[in-house]
């Protein structure tokens, strides 16, 4: 049950795209973007045919014709959802009615101000404090009083100490007695506020505990316990929402049998990812994997064919008593994964198995080829990797695009978008100018659809969200199952890579020619 859409579901896609187009009342919302799915199934009398779905709401609706039923329908108007967040809504409108209420906004306001009137009474009286003990030091080197008057001075001094004690404590009084009243007020917002903490999370455990999920064996748990294994017991919200989980839930529930199955994406990408429309793309991670994992148990499912790792040797294209740079092919691992394929690190310990430390500098992902650093000493390592932290590591990668490039794009340029990872959609990353962090990249046309990129940073699928989103390059890299669309390998090479070395300090650089051409 892979993403890649089999052709049935192409088909199958096609005619959903001619309902949408007919749905003029729709086009507005969904040109917007959204995620439509289709499931290929074979009925009882082995007919088949294709199920439909929308992920989430559709014109504030989730039960239209044409496509499946959610898989529990919490959105009848006098049922128990709607009525608990009500209550919710209604707690929530209290709270900002006694957030805004003019009598809180006035005891602030005044409270304000007695702290403004503490501040000037007290810096006026310290200031007159400061004059009189200048006077009084004056007195005692100019001239040389008497006993009564030492004594005067003295009195003087301790008075104006006690005054100001005394304006402090008259001051802290009355802020004192108004922080009361504000603490009053607040006191009740908060327990209004806990009130609708409490009611939120027993309405959204209620809701949880509703959506019972199916899978091919027939087996029944609901979201609370599909979830309650995970890293994330409490399940995202919007859980069993999406086209997925719908569209294998009413196939089973109708005694159907899934074949295929593919998610779209219909209408603008939204601003932090990359979607294009008519694409395909995976079921998220965070919300629908550990849903898919139980849905699945008892299906017969293919191995997705793109999502194998090509087993191959790597070139070494560099050895000294220090370091190796090894040439990755695409499809190989850089260090061991859950995956039972051998990885560079496994290659180099072959190869050199008196190698200590942890070898591997930097690391490219599995389906990406090219030029990897390893460091054959401890040492060597960290030389390495503070290049690497210091940015003294110059990189160059060979990209070959899905689409020829706009010709609105520069020949030379500086693509610069923040990113971040995507919480519950790992390890897709999303481009965010107040969260992500920095990430740089320049590149150069080469032709309609080759480019070389020089990272300047080292983000995860930098290379891959800068050249796939609109804010860069504008089309993704060929073959990116992530942010575009599959092919028999990722169109992305590192070339290139400059480094001094850790122990000679003479500048190196070493290349790997472009595995496609």
């Amino acid at each position: 049950m892979g993403y890649i859409p089999h052709p049935l579901c192409l088909k199958a896609m096609e005619e959903v795209e001619q309902y949408l187009l007919c749905m003029r009342e729709w086009q507005e919302e969904i040109n917007n973007g959204k995620m439509f799915g289709v499931l290929v199934v074979e009925d009882e009398r082995h007919h088949l045919g294709f199920l439909a779905a929308f992920s989430g709401l559709l014109a504030d609706h989730n039960d239209w014709d044409y496509f499946v039923p959610p898989v529990f329908d919490f959105l009848q108007p006098e049922g128990y959802f709607k009525q608990e967040e009500h209550a919710i809504s209604a707690i929530s409108s209290k709270v900002k009615m006694l957030e805004g209420h003019p009598s809180y906004i006035q005891a602030i306001s005044l409270l304000q101000n007695m702290q403004k009137e503490k501040d000037n009474d007290l810096m006026g009286w310290k200031e007159k404090m400061e004059e009189a003990k200048k006077r009084r030091d004056t007195i005692r080197q100019t001239t040389t009083p008497d006993t009564e008057t030492m004594a005067a001075l003295q009195r003087e001094s301790q008075w104006m100490k006690a005054e100001l004690r005394r304006k402090r404590q008259y001051h802290n009084q009355l802020i004192s007695q108004q922080n009361a009243i504000i603490e009053n007020h607040e006191d009740e917002i908060r327990k209004l506020k806990k009130e609708r903490q409490q009611k939120s999370d027993a309405l959204q455990k209620w809701l949880f505990s509703h959506f019972v999920m199916k899978n091919a064996k027939g087996e029944e748990r609901n979201l609370l316990e599909i979830f309650a294994s995970t890293s994330t017991p409490i399940p995202p919200s919007g859980s069993g929402e999406c086209c997925a989980p719908k569209l294998l839930q009413y196939a089973f529930i109708h005694k159907m049998r899934p074949l295929c199955i593919a998610e779209f994406w219909w209408g603008k990408s939204p601003k932090g990812e990359v979607r294009k429309h008519m694409h395909s793309y995976p079921a998220c991670r965070g919300k629908c994997l550990p849903i898919l994992n139980f849905m699945l148990q008892g299906l017969d499912v293919e191995d997705n064919i793109y999502e194998k790792a090509i087993e191959a040797i790597p070139n070494i294209v560099y050895e000294d008593e220090w370091l190796i740079v090894v040439d990755k092919p695409a499809g190989m691992l850089s260090v061991p994964g859950k995956q039972e394929s051998t990885s560079v690190y496994d290659f180099v310990k072959c190869h050199c198995p008196e190698a200590e430390g942890p070898l591997i500098v930097h690391r490219l992902d599995m389906s990406t080829s090219g030029l990897i650093l390893v460091a054959k000493t401890k040492q060597t390592h960290q030389d390495l990797q503070a290049q690497f932290h210091h940015r003294k590591v110059k990189k160059t990668y060979l990209a070959r695009l899905e689409h020829d490039l706009p010709a609105t794009v520069a020949d030379k340029g500086i693509i610069s978008i923040p990113l971040r990872p995507d919480p519950l959609d790992r390890p897709r990353q999303l481009a965010d100018p107040i969260n992500g962090k920095p990430a740089v990249t320049t590149y150069t046309r080469k032709g309609s659809r080759d480019v070389v990129l020089q990272p300047q940073t080292g983000r995860t699928h930098q290379l891959r969200v800068h050249c796939a989103h609109h804010d860069g390059l504008g089309t993704p890299i060929l073959g990116d199952t992530l942010y575009g669309t599959p092919a028999d390998r990722l169109y992305l090479h590192a070339s290139q890579l400059t480094i001094t070395h850790p122990v000679t300090k003479k500048i190196m650089t070493f290349h790997s020619p472009c595995p496609w051409k």
